[in-house]
């Protein structure tokens, strides 16, 4: 017998929907051990990871232009495009910002309701849900740059010698399967009325069009 999955409470309830989530994909503590290990390896890297990412996004105006808009949390001065450089002030607050989420994505030992919580807030946060200020990116340039993120990742393991070919095939799973959750706690918001002022403990049921169609 099919196991019963409660649909309004996958969009509803985080944690019920991380649980599912994870269970289908097999997510499980060896994962976030294998997460764990590479943060032993990597995170002396993390401000280089940190900067190609913001390089790239630095080679297209579409995306670039997110970086003059103020976001929920700086309250500093903005540069305006056409001087902005990656040693722009809301530009080290932002790299500060992506740093510190990297380390405690590969640095969380258990993945508790406040951790979920805050995986879930990135996610809104790159939307309209938190009020004017917060900045509204379309969802086609947040996979393009989670992708990207994962992608410099596995290139550091791949040429890991530090990690015997096991590990290295854990890492890879977890990875993809911790990507795969971020990816699922940003478009949820995206499938939401951009009029809603959401926490996650209340997202409603009323899914729209995706705003990257």
């Amino acid at each position: 017998m099919a196991e019963h999955i409660d649909n309004n409470k996958l969009n509803d309830d985080v944690r019920y929907r991380f649980d599912y989530f994870s269970k289908f994909i097999n997510f499980t503590s060896e994962d976030i051990i294998a997460l764990n290990t590479l943060a032993s390896s990597v995170l002396p890297l993390i401000p280089v990871i940190v900067d190609s990412v913001y390089r790239k996004l630095f080679q297209y105006d579409v995306t670039k232009e997110y970086f003059i808009i103020n976001n929920d949390k700086y309250d500093g001065t903005l540069t305006n495009n056409e001087n902005i450089s990656l040693e722009s002030t809301q530009m080290i607050f932002r790299k500060d910002m992506l740093s510190g989420y990297l380390k405690r994505l590969l640095l969380q030992r258990e993945w508790t309701n406040e951790f979920l919580e805050y995986l879930s807030r990135i996610g809104r946060m790159h939307t309209n849900q938190l009020g004017s200020s917060s900045i509204n990116v379309e969802y086609l340039h947040i996979n393009t740059t989670l992708t990207y993120i994962e992608n410099l990742f596995i290139e550091n393991v791949c040429s890991n010698d530090n990690f015997d070919n096991l590990t290295k095939k854990n890492i890879l799973l977890a990875l993809n399967k911790v990507f795969r959750i971020q990816s699922d706690l940003f478009i949820i918001y995206f499938l939401q009325p951009s009029t809603d002022h959401l926490s996650t403990q209340t997202i409603k049921h009323k899914y729209q069009k995706c705003t990257c169609s």
